[in-house]
């Protein structure tokens, strides 16, 4: 399959765009989502037990419940965009480990699942427009370590 420059760009521009999301994730930056989810945005991430809903209600979860991690990291890899015009859809691995602090000791949650993803072109750049999570895998490493 050969890509067209505007294929190629369409595609570099969306997988910038999911690297700022882990990175805004990590630093807990919560409110600057709103420069990778459109304002219509439907976001579920029941998977793992969080919410579904919009991007106001998400961002009031995120802003709760990650304060409960003292470090993340989302890693993000074998990333698949395809793009039709001004729409795309993705699946992207991540990998994220997780430290909670737990009293005067810290656990260690690493995850592993799927971003499955609808992308729209906007006037302000590529915004993801519907996101969910498709679990993996779950590790507890403190379980790990006691065998």
């Amino acid at each position: 399959m050969t890509l067209s420059i505007q294929e190629m760009s369409d595609r570099f521009e969306i997988q910038d765009m999911l690297y700022r999301y882990a990175d805004i994730i990590d630093r807990k930056a919560v409110d600057e989502l709103n420069t990778i989810f459109t304002a219509d945005a439907h976001i579920d991430y029941s998977a793992f037990g969080g919410t579904v809903g919009d991007l106001v209600s998400t961002i009031v979860f995120l802003n709760e419940a990650l304060p409960a991690f003292s470090a993340s990291q989302h890693l993000n890899a074998n990333i698949q965009i395809t793009v039709d015009g001004d729409i795309g859809h993705g699946r992207v691995m991540c990998f994220n480990p997780m430290e909670m602090p737990i009293g005067d000791n810290k656990q260690v949650f690493m995850l592993g699942l799927w971003y499955v993803d609808e992308y729209r072109r906007t006037s302000e750049g590529w915004r993801i427009c519907r996101r969910s999570e498709e679990k993996s895998w779950v590790f507890n490493v403190p379980d790990f370590m006691a065998l």
